[in-house]
């Protein structure tokens, strides 16, 4: 039988508390940036051709009970580009010839995590830009380890084609190839932002993975991180790892940074991840790499060009498991979509620095 803790005991765990966290390397979390940018006119005018529910629109306009707030909602590119004229705030896109319409606009929420598929002008505007970096990690990191217990566990391959055809037979031995385990594996990730933290977590304290990264910033490196290094160290880490991500922005840089010779220096047993943006990898290096068995399989949510045709070879691999960009999608992501943007809203309405704000000239 469990012994009643003493106050003596209690007290003591208690005061270890401190000891223990501070020995802790903090969590990554995303700096918040403070654009000069004040709230100019009454009512705050919001326009937007995203079709938010009336709850969501009265969630937005609660923010503030001192601010009156007005959200509109466009049905068309025409009234839009009507409507925009008066925007202080714009949630979803510009473009080229929306932005200069757009005079009064001080903010633009983008609808993305990226902001790549943003005009050049949108970018070398005065506009603060915000992004969802982040809101959508929870579902990603669950899609990505999802993808990959299919590979490993034989289940897209071996399984589900058999119930298909309404059988059920085991494949290999108790001790063969045909399922393998990912506990204790090493998995290397590019791109420590929201999907690679959430996903790095997951993988350390589910799995007991260890976990090598790469990031452009100078970030503290979590405690369920092994080793995190600068891109330098990208070839090296992609010869060692049993799974390798791709959870970096798209940018001038990154596009296509997964390519034939990284590949190639996988292990044979490796497994690759596409979870951020498709263009960072070569899709036809990589069908390369599967039919010839450089790899042992990949699980993408994302590709090169969405939706890839029916005629493309990456359907001939049945070493491939794929969903449809969709991996951040979830009511709970609909949820933290709308509250991020009320948060922000509520920021601006009083005076506070608004979260997630984009670097425009790195692109993230």
């Amino acid at each position: 039988m469990p012994k009643t803790p003493t106050r003596r005991t209690f007290m003591g765990a208690v005061t270890a508390i401190p000891a223990v966290a501070a020995t802790r390397v903090p969590i990554v979390v995303p700096t918040v940036l403070a654009p000069d940018i004040v709230m100019s006119q009454e009512p705050l005018k919001i326009v937007t051709t995203y079709k938010f529910e009336p709850e969501e629109v009265a969630r937005i306009k609660a923010v503030n009970p001192k601010v009156p707030i007005e959200v509109v909602i466009c049905n068309s590119p025409a009234e839009f580009r009507e409507r925009v004229k008066d925007a202080e705030v714009v949630f979803g896109d510009l473009d080229a010839e929306t932005v200069k319409l757009a005079t009064k606009c001080k903010w633009l929420q983008s609808r993305e995590a990226g902001i790549e598929k943003l005009a050049p002008e949108v970018r070398a505007s005065d506009l603060v830009i915000t992004n969802y970096q982040r809101t959508f990690a929870h579902g990603i990191s669950e899609t990505a380890i999802g993808l990959l217990l299919s590979l490993t566990r034989g289940i897209s391959r071996h399984y589900v084609p058999q119930f298909a055809k309404r059988q059920m037979k085991s494949v290999g031995t108790p001790k063969s190839a045909d399922h393998v385990e990912i506990s204790g594996r090493t998995m290397g990730i590019v791109g420590m932002g929201g999907i690679g933290n959430m996903l790095a977590r997951r993988v350390h304290y589910g799995f007991d993975m260890k976990v090598i990264a790469t990031d452009i910033k100078p970030l503290p490196k979590p405690e369920y991180v092994a080793e995190l290094h600068d891109p330098a160290y990208f070839p090296r880490m992609a010869e060692q790892v049993d799974v390798l991500v791709a959870a970096a922005p798209h940018t001038p840089i990154t596009e296509k940074m997964f390519n034939e010779a990284i590949f190639k220096s996988m292990k044979k047993t490796a497994y690759f991840l596409a979870l951020s943006r498709g263009p960072l990898y070569d899709d036809m290096a990589l069908v390369k790499a599967l039919k010839e068995g450089w790899i042992a399989g990949a699980g993408l949510d994302v590709f090169p060009n969405e939706p890839p045709p029916s005629s493309h070879p990456i359907f001939d691999c049945p070493n491939v498991v794929m969903t449809a960009h969709t991996s951040g999608w979830s009511p709970d992501r609909q949820v933290r979509f709308v509250g991020d943007f009320a948060e922000n809203v509520r920021r601006y309405t009083t005076g506070q620095p608004l979260m997630k704000v984009v670097d425009k000239k790195a692109g993230y």
